[in-house]
């Protein structure tokens, strides 16, 4: 790793709690120069972000880099959109996914790979619903119930 980078890692806490996610996929962020420091800093926000087609590619939006405390007037949009690059393969899979069935795209993590490069975990998902919810939450606390007993 260069410099400890690796370890940066921002997720979405809410994203498995909403949303079924019926298949993930890594891919690269676009950044400007000050972003990928903010983002080595540990200062970005993906609770509201999700991804949207535009003119045939995949753009994030909604993810929140603070400006760089070290920038100058060349810093940046801090909600601009961001473009996502994954392969053409890969694209038209989630565009048809999400056109035909109406799901959605969400991103789960963003971290800094072994060679220094920002990428996302995003998910092609399906928004639960209340009962969905609930069943998640007592399947938790049931397993967190069974592991208790066990090391007792």
């Amino acid at each position: 790793m260069k410099g400890g980078t690796g370890d940066i890692s921002i997720k979405n806490k809410k994203a498995s709690h909403d949303y079924e996610f019926l298949e993930k996929f890594i891919a690269g962020i676009q950044l400007y120069g000050t972003e990928i420091k903010s983002i080595r800093l540990g200062k970005a926000t993906i609770a509201d972000a999700y991804c949207v087609f535009e003119s045939g590619e995949l753009y994030l939006r909604g993810m929140h880099i603070s400006e760089y405390w070290w920038g100058n007037l060349n810093n940046h949009d801090p909600l601009r959109d961001r473009k996502l690059l994954v392969t053409k393969r890969e694209l038209r899979k989630m565009e048809r996914k999400v056109k035909e069935t109406g799901l959605t795209i969400i991103v789960i993590k963003i971290f800094i790979n072994d060679r220094g490069l920002a990428k996302a975990e995003i998910a092609v998902s399906r928004g639960k619903k209340e009962y969905d919810k609930r069943e998640t939450l007592k399947r938790k606390d049931a397993v967190r119930e069974m592991d208790r007993m066990r090391k007792v």
